[in-house]
């Protein structure tokens, strides 16, 4: 964990090990050294991931209509959550190729 950068609700990660390597998550939920990860297609918010802080890596702090649903505690649906997700990475994926 990344004192500096502390992971909390509704920040977007990055999945660092595990089967679900490199792929992006919100997180719904943080207990100690555990998250537990959505996105909405794998990991829908009916059946989370509960998985260990050290194999998550901090992308960004979202200030989109979605993060602000979990903040808040209202109900988010899948399909919100994967076209945010895909935005998101379209979004990383452009400022990579770009400089």
């Amino acid at each position: 964990m990344d004192p500096e950068n502390p992971i909390s609700v509704a920040d977007v990660v990055i999945s660092t090990a595990g089967r679900d390597q490199g792929e992006l998550f919100y997180v719904a939920d943080t207990d100690g050294q555990f998250v537990t990860l959505v996105n909405g297609k794998n990991r829908p918010v009916e059946k989370p991931k509960r998985k260990k802080r050290k194999h998550v890596e901090k992308v960004l702090r979202s200030e989109t209509r979605v993060a602000e649903k979990i903040r808040s505690g209202d109900k988010v649906l899948n399909g919100e959550l994967r076209r945010d997700l895909a935005s998101l990475s379209r979004a990383m994926q452009a400022n990579n190729l770009g400089g």
